[in-house]
């Protein structure tokens, strides 16, 4: 399996806490497709919301492809994601409980298809968002310390 990865939204790992995440095909155009290829993608306000048996991604913008025609396409026009019916009935169905909402993570190709990586997620409090950091923060210093001690010890 060949995968190419075109966009990642680190903001929604910091924003949100992500407990289940899925991947989805997306129903492109053909100018779309050629503007992803060339990186030219936003997922970072991206979300995706159930509307009528179906799950469609809001918000993301992928420019228009500069070599297009007059049929370029919108840039932050709503795409259908492609999930079998199972998965959307359980999606939907979480997505109404209080506090949950579905976030882009990533953008990536799988083989030659557009896909991208959803999560089910819950905002996080500001405190929690400190909590993240701070971690953060201690494993990056315990990283320093084990690589000075490793130095240390090899002289």
């Amino acid at each position: 399996m060949k995968v190419k990865t075109v966009s990642l939204n680190r903001k929604a790992y910091h924003d949100y806490l992500i407990l289940e995440s899925i991947e989805a095909g997306i129903a492109l155009t053909g100018t779309e497709v050629k503007s992803i290829r060339a990186g030219r993608v936003n997922i970072r306000d991206g979300y995706a919301r159930p509307e009528q048996r179906e799950l469609w991604l809001y918000n993301t913008h992928i420019a228009r492809y500069e070599e297009g025609n007059r049929y370029n396409h919108e840039p932050t026009r709503p795409r259908k994601l492609l999930l079998h019916r199972r998965q959307i009935n359980d999606i939907s169905a979480k997505v109404m409980q209080k506090g949950f909402t579905i976030v882009p993570l990533k953008l990536y190709f799988k083989n030659g298809n557009a896909k991208v990586e959803l999560g089910l997620a819950r905002g996080k409090k500001l405190y929690d968002k400190r909590q993240s950091m701070a971690r953060r923060e201690s494993e990056r210093e315990m990283e320093r310390t084990m690589k000075l001690a490793k130095g240390l010890m090899y002289r």
